[in-house]
């Protein structure tokens, strides 16, 4: 059953940092309205432990951040869109001490820590836990703001293209999204002259990953299914060190403790390890990192290795560290006595949504910012800390292009309803939990750390079998937010497979055995639907 379009000037999709601040940038001249897939705060905004990278530090300059990307990237960056975020990075956190995020200070100036692959100190952060204290400041004032709706539990199906029109027309215009309700199961129909995707990464295609339940790629799916280009999409950065522990999933080991002096340690030998694997030792990128510890954990049959900074001053640690601290005293370890067993696991999705510098992508009417797109600013693999900036810079971008080119993007025609005539209730949930546990398997034995051929033509042949039952699945049966999210994730996984398979050459956090060295030439991968 679904009532008549919920209209509004410019929808957005996602109520993380690049949703919010598109919307923020938006509401005073136009109605603007959010849909959350979950609460308003569920995304990987709040997750994000680590800070927002910006050149504060006297000594530091553009160049240096610009640089220190690109050697992160392996080269693929695109290196104009590189120099536009970092120079807009300084405005973006003034923007956010604005609006009042209590970001930790030194003096009169700000406190800097220091990630992986940074050659200065240029990490604002608020204790362990900064994209919390970044989510909710945006939550309040986006909840503050007359023209701007917030609608939590809104799960998109589709996006509503020229081909949803009631009078059909092929011209690949967007206007907006088919949602189920979580709370009424009512497909509802959201109209916008805009529509912005901010919907977060892939990371649920794998079994190991510090993302948030709903990273299941719903944007990078649906704006693929619409005609969208995809790109990348084989970059899946595996975060070094998150939590060995089997009661608690997905809690994640900032990069900062490394950056703060610990070590890690192979168990068995209590040596430690990433001298043998790069002169930057714990604070070499995240891929070296993170194979390192694969690399270990096969050769020695290991379940976990260890993250030691024990030999720091115990108040030194609580005071950096406080929520971590705090969460691992409850699990039994105290990590100013004890080391912390650590596993890798799947971090960001590199790659995504075709999108320009203002955030558009190839359909008309339909812009995209953050995780889900491919910008250009990660290329093979991103900086620590340029995630959530690249959520401040396009999402402003996009309402900046919105805002600017307003009078040229036409009102909605009047869009067909959404058609569940000929569809009945699942009476096989239990379809959706096998397949959803199916592939995290597969993606993270087959298309994981360390890749081969032949790995990897296997995961292709299992997406297939799986997508012809998914289909059929689909059309049989009334939509439900796990089976659109199952839909999603095994779109998102086959994206990923065929980009992988494409790419002949080790490049950043592509690594496979079969083509062990780097080709000559950055190239990007990218899938035309």
């Amino acid at each position: 059953m679904t009532n008549g379009p919920r209209q509004s000037d410019v929808l957005i999709i996602g109520s993380g940092a690049a949703g919010l601040t598109a919307a923020l940038n938006l509401a005073d001249r136009f109605q603007v309205t959010v849909l959350a897939k979950g609460a308003l705060d569920d995304g990987s905004t709040a997750w994000a432990q680590g800070g927002i990278a910006a050149v504060l530090e006297p000594g530091d300059t553009f160049e240096s951040h610009i640089e220190d990307t690109m050697v992160a990237g392996a080269g693929l960056n695109d290196r104009a869109i590189v120099e536009f975020v970092v120079e807009n990075a300084p405005d973006a956190i003034a923007r956010l001490a604005e609006l009042g995020v209590p970001f930790n200070q030194d003096g009169n100036s700000l406190h800097l820590t220091r990630e992986g692959g940074h050659s200065h100190r240029r990490i604002v952060h608020v204790d362990d836990a900064t994209g919390w204290a970044v989510q909710q400041a945006l939550i309040r004032a986006a909840s503050a703001h007359p023209n701007i709706t917030l609608v939590p539990d809104m799960v998109a199906i589709d996006l509503a293209t020229s081909r949803h029109e009631e009078r059909y027309s092929g011209a690949g215009h967007v206007w907006g999204v088919y949602a189920v309700s979580r709370t009424s199961g009512r497909v509802e129909h959201f109209t916008a002259r805009a529509t912005v995707l901010a919907t977060g990464g892939a990371g649920r295609t794998y079994l190991f990953s510090t993302a948030p339940r709903g990273a299941t790629g719903d944007g990078i799916a649906m704006a693929w299914r619409a005609g969208c280009r995809v790109s990348n999409m084989e970059f899946m950065q595996f975060h070094p060190t998150c939590l060995y522990n089997l009661e608690v999933k997905n809690f994640l080991i900032t990069e900062a403790v490394r950056g703060e002096g610990g070590r890690l340690i192979n168990p068995v030998s209590g040596m430690r390890f990433m001298p043998d694997y790069d002169d930057r030792l714990e604070l070499a990128p995240r891929d070296i990192v993170a194979r390192a510890i694969d690399a270990e954990i096969k050769r020695d049959g290991l379940d976990f290795v260890h993250l030691d900074i024990s030999h720091m001053p115990p108040d030194f640690v609580r005071g950096h560290f406080p929520n971590i601290h705090d969460k691992l005293i409850g699990l039994g370890i105290d990590m100013t006595t004890d080391p912390i067993p650590v596993v890798p696991a799947q971090h960001y999705t590199c790659g995504g949504i075709v999108v320009d510098r203002d955030g558009r992508t190839d359909l008309p009417g339909l812009y995209a910012a953050g995780e889900c797109t491919q910008s250009g600013l990660h290329g093979a693999n991103r900086l620590a800390s340029n995630s959530l900036l690249e959520c401040f810079v396009f999402g402003e971008a996009a309402a900046r292009h919105i805002a600017a080119n307003w009078d040229a993007l036409p009102p909605p025609p009047a869009i067909r309803p959404w058609d569940e005539s000929r569809v009945t209730d699942s009476d096989e949930e239990v379809v959706i939990k096998q397949n959803w546990t199916e592939i995290r398997r597969f993606m993270w034995n087959y298309v994981g750390i360390v890749r081969t051929t032949k790995r990897l033509e296997r995961a292709a042949h299992r997406i297939k079998m799986m997508n012809e039952e998914v289909a059929d699945y689909y059309g049989h049966f009334r939509v439900t937010p796990d089976l659109i999210e199952l839909r999603n994730l095994l779109q998102s996984a086959e994206l990923i497979v065929k980009s992988a398979l494409r790419r002949k050459e080790s490049r950043g956090l592509h690594y496979t055995l079969d083509y062990p060295a780097l080709a000559p030439g950055p190239v990007d991968t990218v899938l035309v639907p």
